[in-house]
């Protein structure tokens, strides 16, 4: 039953992370090169997997069901709570914009482009979004049937796309492009917003808690590497600029360069598996905080309510400007993830530390202050990367 309830806890942790932003990773990184993206991959993956260690360690002394917003709360005053709150619905937003943008861009192309891209978009949310209004359950079962199909595109993908590999396209080497792909890495890396609900379900069991973390987080690594070097030898670096200069995902210069039409359909529908699987666990998250903070019950009036809260900015958002897919990932990871998934924990295991002198604290990551002051450098480093 342990060894059954840690494998369920390493699935969550590497599930949270793997969503939509693997659609944008090529993109972003094609100008960089495939050996700048892998060693930046990698740095992010070694920071995740830091903050989440703190976030532990931070969970383990706090109630059982204490969240993000309580444990800004005890740690960091009234300042920090109101801080995580913004964060929360600022990171949310920005993720439900981005997955609001690709998901009528998927419709659009499915339908050759006979309908216009409002519409497309309208179609996704009201499609999907009914889900979530309906309940978890609803959620649940259909996410099991996407689930299914995005790990199934992407075996078939990797097993297809192999074969259209070029080595000339794996050659380019820029490291000033390398690292600015670091907000759009710091969202397709977080997860640690899941560990409250981790603590619960390992029965706050430190050991099987860090298994989780340190494995979990690097199933999303050895997959992304994977993807990138099949995207960035399959698709050659200008067509890759072209995609960003668009603001599309990567899936979109396979169906331009590529001469293989099944390798394409399967990256379409793998991009539409990771985009609807995230969507629909965003949107769903966002339900739950904002009935939780707003103390609505959620009755079918209220729940409606909510879901035009969830749904109506993001749409008029993406009506405006419907290429904001990249953008908006790009501010929910550079910002949004930075400083409620990065910052926030380094804080508050500081305080916990080294202000309160908490001394039954069970620490999770070695290094003392040096390590803290060399992850907020980082995450500093990150958003001048953002802003500039």
């Amino acid at each position: 039953m342990k060894l059954s309830k840690t494998f369920g806890g390493i699935l969550l942790v590497a599930g949270t992370a793997i969503g939509a932003g693997m659609l944008a990773l090529p993109v972003i990184t094609g100008q960089g090169g495939l050996l700048p993206a892998f060693v930046v991959f990698i740095i992010c993956w070694l920071f995740s997997a830091s903050t989440g260690l703190l976030f532990l360690e931070i969970c383990l002394d706090m109630p059982q069901n204490a969240n993000l917003v309580t444990m800004a709360s005890q740690l960091l005053g009234r300042a920090g709570k109101y801080a995580a709150w913004i964060l929360y619905l600022f990171l949310f937003y920005c993720l439900t914009i981005a997955y609001t943008a690709g998901g009528g861009d998927f419709i659009y192309q499915v339908f050759g482009g006979a309908l216009p891209k409002p519409l497309t978009t309208l179609l996704f949310v009201s499609l999907f979004g009914a889900f979530v209004y309906i309940g978890t359950k609803a959620v649940d079962r259909v996410n099991y049937i996407l689930m299914g199909g995005l790990i199934l595109t992407y075996i078939l993908f990797i097993t297809f796309g192999f074969s259209q590999v070029e080595a000339k396209n794996l050659t380019t080497i820029n490291w000033k492009y390398g690292f600015l792909a670091l907000p759009v890495m710091f969202t397709s890396f977080s997860y640690q917003g899941i560990i409250p609900t981790l603590n619960t379900y390992l029965d706050r069991d430190p050991t099987r808690m860090r298994k989780a973390i340190l494995i979990g987080s690097a199933i999303p690594l050895i997959a992304y590497l994977i993807w990138e070097f099949l995207i960035l030898g399959i698709v050659p670096a200008s067509g890759l600029i072209a995609a960003k200069a668009a603001g599309t995902n990567a899936i979109t210069p396979l169906r331009l360069l590529l001469n293989n039409p099944t390798v394409y359909l399967i990256g379409e529908f793998f991009g539409f598996f990771a985009l609807t699987t995230s969507f629909l666990g965003v949107t769903l998250g966002l339900l739950d905080f904002l009935s939780d903070s707003l103390e609505v019950k959620k009755t079918s009036l209220s729940k409606l309510l909510l879901c035009s809260l969830i749904y109506i900015p993001p749409l008029i958002v993406v009506l405006i400007n419907p290429n904001i897919f990249l953008t908006a990932l790009g501010y929910a990871g550079g910002i949004g993830c930075a400083l409620l998934l990065g910052l926030m924990p380094i804080l508050m295991t500081w305080v916990a530390r080294y202000k309160r002198g908490y001394t039954h604290l069970n620490i999770q990551l070695p290094g003392g202050k040096p390590v803290l002051i060399l992850l907020a450098a980082f995450v500093f480093f990150e958003l001048m990367i953002s802003f500039f």
